[in-house]
């Protein structure tokens, strides 16, 4: 499983411990140097997650960029775009692996899906 996510977020510490007393193995990935790419991002919109459930609403750089705003006015290929170029506006974690996709954190949904 790839876990995009940020050491210094405390939801994806939450994730990860979760997983860890699970016994479920993933690869760290820094989500603000690496950000996923198209493809993964498309995967979760294919998992039934909106384009907005992508963003990280409570982050700063959504505030400073005023997404609030320009996000209904982007076609999804622009959000994608944007996602894509900065990590710190994905929703975390964002989890993957070759069938299944989790954005954020939510115990029972993680149960669900890699339980």
């Amino acid at each position: 499983m790839k876990f995009y996510g940020y050491k210094k977020c405390g939801t994806c510490r939450k994730a990860m411990k979760w997983l860890d007393e699970k016994n479920i193995a993933y690869d760290f990935i820094d989500i603000t140097e690496q950000p996923p790419k198209q493809v993964e991002l498309k995967k979760a919109l294919a998992a039934g997650y909106q384009i907005n459930d992508l963003f990280n609403k409570s982050g700063g750089q959504y505030r400073e960029l005023n997404m609030k705003e320009q996000l209904p006015t982007m076609s999804p290929k622009e959000a994608l775009k944007l996602l894509t170029g900065n990590g710190y506006l994905v929703k975390r974690p964002l989890c993957l692996d070759g069938a299944n996709v989790t954005v954020g954190f939510n115990a029972v949904a993680y149960e669900e899906t890699w339980g």
